[in-house]
C-alpha cells in the first residue's frame, strides 16, 4: 500500500503507546510499518533530499504533534510514552486524529499557530484537497525541489543558446570549480583549442596534472547517439588516452549510453547532468536566500529532564 502521511499515523502511534509503557521511537517506526504492511522499498523510501525515510520522517512528525496536544511524553531522548490525557483520548475511540483533532488543545494551538503564514499550516492543505497530507518538512523540500528543477530546466534551455566559444568557457568553469584542469588560466588553454580528430581539448587530471581526460564538449539540439560516442573512443584509443569526458547539452540514446559503459573510460554528461554541476559549483547562478532549519539538539536535554 501507499505510505501514509503523517496524519494518518497518529491514532495507531497513540494506540501503540497504549500500553503505558516508555517505546523506542525506532521500535514504533518497525511495529507500524508492518501495521501498514509496507513493503520493503516503501520503508526506504527518502525524502527528496536523500537524508531520511519518508515513513520515519512522518512517524516523527507524529509523534512531534501528539506531544505538542499533550497526548505523548518523553523523558529521554528517542523514547516516548502516553499521558493520561492520550489515555482519555483513547477511551473515546476517536475513528482517527489528526491536525483539526488536535487543535482542541491549548498547547497545541500555540506552538500551531506560531509560524502559521510561513509553513506549520501548509499541511492541511492537501488533505483539504482530497490528498494526502504533508508534514511541514516534507512540504520544504518538495518546494526546494521545485525550485530546483525549473532552475536545471531553465539552465538548458539558455546553455542551448549560447555560442559554442562560451559553451566551451563554461565548460572550462565548471571542470576547474570541481577540482579538475590546474589552474582556470591552463584549463582555459586547453579546451576549445585542438578540435583534434573528435577531441576539442586535454584537461589535467588534478592540479599537478599526473594524469590527463581529453574533452568532448557540444552544444547538441537532438539525441547524441551511439556513432558520436564511437567517434569519441576512436580518438581516444589514437590519443593512447585512458579517460575522456563527452559533454552535451541534449541527451543520450540507450545505445550511447551502453556504449560508453562497454569502454569503461567515457563518462557522459548529458545537459541535465551539466545544469545541476553548475548549480553544485556556483556556475551560472547566484543566491538569493537561503534558509537554516534547525532542530531541537536533545542530547543537550538529556542530563536536565526529570
Amino acid at each position: 500500500m501507499a505510505i501514509p502521511d503523517y496524519q494518518a499515523v497518529m491514532l495507531p502511534l497513540l494506540k501503540y503507546a497504549g500500553d503505558g509503557k516508555e517505546h523506542h521511537i525506532r521500535d514504533a517506526i518497525e511495529k507500524l510499518a508492518e501495521e501498514f504492511e509496507l513493503s520493503e522499498e516503501e520503508r526506504k523510501e527518502l525524502l527528496p533530499s536523500g537524508q531520511q525515510a519518508i515513513f520515519k520522517n512522518r512517524i516523527g512528525w507524529a509523534n512531534t504533534y501528539l506531544k505538542k496536544a499533550g497526548l505523548l511524553g518523553s523523558r529521554k531522548k528517542g523514547y516516548f510514552s502516553i499521558t493520561r490525557r492520550g489515555l482519555d483520548v483513547l477511551r473515546e475511540k476517536p475513528p482517527s486524529i489528526d491536525v483539526s483533532f488536535l487543535k482542541r488543545y491549548k498547547e497545541f494551538n500555540e506552538f500551531y499557530n506560531k509560524d502559521k503564514q510561513v509553513l506549520i499550516d501548509k499541511p492541511d492543505v492537501p488533505e483539504a484537497e482530497g490528498k494526502r497530507a504533508l508534514d511541514p518538512e516534507e512540504s520544504l523540500e518538495i518546494a526546494y525541489q521545485k525550485l530546483h528543477n525549473e532552475l536545471v530546466s531553465e539552465i538548458i534551455s539558455t546553455t542551448k543558446k549560447c555560442s559554442p566559444a562560451f559553451f566551451e568557457s563554461l565548460v572550462v568553469d565548471v571542470l576547474t570549480k570541481m577540482g579538475y584542469g590546474g589552474s582556470r588560466v591552463d584549463a582555459g588553454k586547453a579546451i576549445g583549442k585542438s578540435h583534434d580528430g573528435g577531441i576539442d581539448g586535454i584537461i589535467k587530471e588534478d592540479r599537478l596534472g599526473l594524469d590527463v581526460i581529453y574533452i568532448q564538449a557540444k552544444r547538441w539540439e537532438g539525441t547524441v547517439s551511439k556513432p558520436e560516442i564511437q567517434k569519441f573512443a576512436g580518438a581516444l584509443i589514437g590519443k593512447k588516452a585512458k579517460k575522456g569526458v563527452f559533454i552535451t547539452t541534449s541527451s543520450f540514446s540507450k545505445e550511447a549510453i551502453e556504449y560508453a559503459d562497454f569502454t569503461g573510460n567515457i563518462v557522459l554528461v548529458d545537459g541535465e547532468m551539466l545544469a545541476r554541476l553548475m548549480i553544485e559549483y556556483n556556475v551560472g547562478v547566484s543566491r538569493v536566500k537561503s534558509y537554516e532549519v534547525k532542530k531541537m539538539d536533545t542530547d543537550y536535554f538529556e542530563d536536565g529532564v526529570i
